[in-house]
């Protein structure tokens, strides 16, 4: 039981503790910020894993359909210019989403990306049940993703689970998949160095891939 109530805590990791933060950017907002990426149809699951211990600690997943969004569950990622609604963060350029890996690979954590192609029918399918899932609760992230795939063509094998590295195994089973390992340097520190890059204060750096599978 013990064992259960910390790994149940790591999926929070990198936010504080508290009930869900429901957010609802303007419609003009959301407008603004929308990106369509010209690469393929695709879903794409982060997750970010203790350097230490090799445990799960959060979850998130990127869609790219009609546009380009993040579904973030109970992540403390933000960025004031970009829209956000719910958890889910539209305006996901290639910037934007390096943005996303740096800010979670650090010292002490590292970063699993697994990216699989999908019709642009499953694609539209997902992100609309990501925007309609409504603000999650922390501890939350792996269950709401898993929620969100559950059901969906090619996505059969995907079963409940609270916990980010189970999510990550069962994701890894899925026909096609491709696989990064991705690792940084950075302090534990490095937050306000990354809000400089993105407001063009500061040289950009993206972190190291160190493996690629499948």
């Amino acid at each position: 039981m013990r064992r259960n109530l910390v790994l149940l805590a790591l999926c929070a990791g990198l936010a504080a503790c508290g009930a869900p933060e429901p957010k609802w950017a303007p419609d003009a907002d959301v407008a603004k910020a929308r990106y369509v990426h010209d690469g393929p149809k695709a879903i794409t699951l982060f997750t970010v894993i203790n350097v230490k211990n090799e445990s799960g600690a959060h979850s998130g997943l990127m869609i790219n359909g009609s546009q380009r969004i993040m579904f973030d569950p109970a992540g403390s990622w933000t960025l004031p210019k970009l829209a956000e609604r719910n958890d889910v963060h539209f305006g996901i350029t290639e910037k934007m989403k390096n943005f996303y890996i740096d800010y979670h690979a650090r010292e002490t954590y590292y970063v699993v990306e697994q990216t699989v192609q999908v019709s642009p029918e499953v694609a539209e399918q997902v992100m609309q049940r990501a925007m309609a899932h409504g603000a999650v609760a922390k501890a939350h992230c792996a269950d709401s993703i898993t929620a969100v795939l559950q059901g969906v063509p090619g996505f059969e094998q995907i079963k409940p689970t609270m916990f980010p590295k189970k999510l990550m195994t069962q994701f890894a089973t899925l026909p096609g998949v491709k696989e990064r390992k991705i690792t940084d340097d950075d302090a534990d520190d490095n937050h306000g160095i990354l809000l400089l890059q993105t407001n063009g204060k500061a040289p950009e750096k993206k972190p190291a891939v160190v493996a690629e599978g499948k």
